[in-house]
């Protein structure tokens, strides 16, 4: 049974998903019928994050251009990036295995940002039905959702939620964090 998030709240993994190893975080979105005289872009963006909640190192920079973590078992993975968004289901997939990822690595951020957004006169205003989820990778089945309610009308960065260990084990927060400056508002905020 699929766990609801709200803005802001908290959970254990290993309550609502005893024993989960790997998962599946898929985003999503929809824009509005709206002509800002160019197509969407949106992308999904990973930082990797040590206990001072800042980026260990370039490298644990996940994004288009560098689709994989810098541990050798590649523990988080970004699956390609969806320039158009078209389409039912998730528009991009990250990849999380929770028992490989190395112990430096406190906190896992999970980002969406508009591609070119000032040039393009677009935020996340003009997006719709925007959500993050986690599915058990072994069992495919769906262990939490969070759909983003607010209209965000001025921001084109967005956090989306954050994997963190706390006392052993692994929880997650539904963020729904935003920001103006897109892309490099969030890396300000993490290196």
């Amino acid at each position: 049974m699929t766990v609801s998030l709200q803005k802001g709240e908290r959970v254990s993994l290993e309550k609502v998903a005893p024993g989960l190893i790997a998962g599946f975080i898929g985003l999503g979105w929809d824009t509005k019928d709206t002509d800002t005289g160019a197509d969407f872009d949106l992308d999904a963006s990973v930082f990797l994050l040590g206990a001072n909640e800042k980026l260990i190192s370039e490298k644990h920079f996940v994004f288009y251009n560098n689709l994989t973590s810098p541990d050798p078992d590649q523990s988080v993975k970004l699956m390609g990036d969806n320039q158009t968004g078209a389409g039912e289901g998730d528009d991009e997939v990250i990849i999380v295995d929770l028992r490989k990822v190395p112990q430096e690595v406190q906190k896992i951020a999970i980002t969406v940002t508009i591609y070119e957004a000032e040039k393009r006169h677009q935020n996340f205003g003009q997006v719709r039905n925007a959500y993050v989820r986690l599915v058990d990778v072994q069992t495919k089945a769906e262990v939490l959702r969070y759909d983003l309610q607010e209209d965000y009308s001025t921001e084109t960065a967005l956090i989306m939620a954050e994997l963190y260990r706390k006392d052993g084990e692994w929880r997650i927060n539904a963020v729904g964090g935003g920001y103006e400056g897109g892309l490099a508002a969030l890396l300000n905020r993490y290196q």
